[in-house]
């Protein structure tokens, strides 16, 4: 079951779609190509569709086939930046299909966004998460006191739209991460709010990220003007 809400805010049309049923990952990935297709020609309004996909492995335009060190999930070339990835139930996935062009045609401050929108929820829960220099994705400290990834990153832009997004742990099985190197950082590992000791529904991880979506949104109007933050 999917359900929909205009944007927090109304500054551009954009539609909100939560699924509460699993999604494949072939299909998710086919409707955003559509949906990317039908912004540009100004036949749809942008999206962010939130949802969690059955155990798959999905592989970026960077992805080294040594890191796929067991293909025990299907494996699907998603087209997006970055290497390997896992995608499961329990792990909040965000796909974004934005219009750049009216958002000042500016990657670098829209992956900036999602990792500013991503720590801000995240912040909700009483979790503290940061960005990491030469490390794609948020980090926060495990159980035993080392630094462990909590969200992914990986993006792709077609005529200045966007899809692709992030992903987050809420209580994925950690163990099926041990499949890929994820994102091919293999000197650090993986972490969920589960394992912090956190029980947070798809419910209300959605509404928090709703909660702050106006300054994410806000971010990338700065990123139009040319201000980046």
């Amino acid at each position: 079951m999917a359900s929909t809400a205009p944007a927090p805010g109304g500054a551009f049309p954009i539609e909100w779609r939560r699924e509460d049923a699993l999604v494949a990952y072939s299909d998710a990935l086919q409707a955003m190509e559509a949906r990317n297709a039908a912004v540009h020609a100004g036949e749809a309004a942008e999206l962010i569709w939130l949802l969690e996909h059955p155990p798959v492995y999905t592989a970026g335009t960077s992805a080294d086939p040594a890191e796929l060190v067991d293909p025990r999930f299907e494996v699907v070339e998603a087209g997006r930046g970055g290497r390997y990835t896992y995608h499961g139930p329990g792990q909040r996935v965000g796909y974004l299909v934005l219009d750049l062009a009216k958002r000042g045609k500016d990657v670098r401050c829209f992956v900036h966004a999602i990792e500013g929108w991503v720590i801000a929820t995240l912040a909700t829960f009483g979790v503290e998460s940061w960005r990491a220099q030469g490390r794609v994705g948020i980090w926060t400290r495990d159980i035993d006191g080392s630094e462990a990834k909590i969200g992914a990153i990986g993006v792709r832009v077609r005529r200045w739209v966007t899809m692709h997004g992030f992903s987050v742990n809420l209580a994925p099985d950690l163990a099926h991460f041990g499949g890929i190197v994820p994102c091919g950082i293999a000197e650090y590992g993986v972490t969920s709010l589960a394992r912090l000791g956190l029980t947070v529904s798809n419910a209300e991880w959605d509404a928090a990220l709703i909660a702050k979506s106006d300054d994410f949104l806000d971010a990338l109007d700065a990123a139009a003007k040319r201000a980046c933050r």
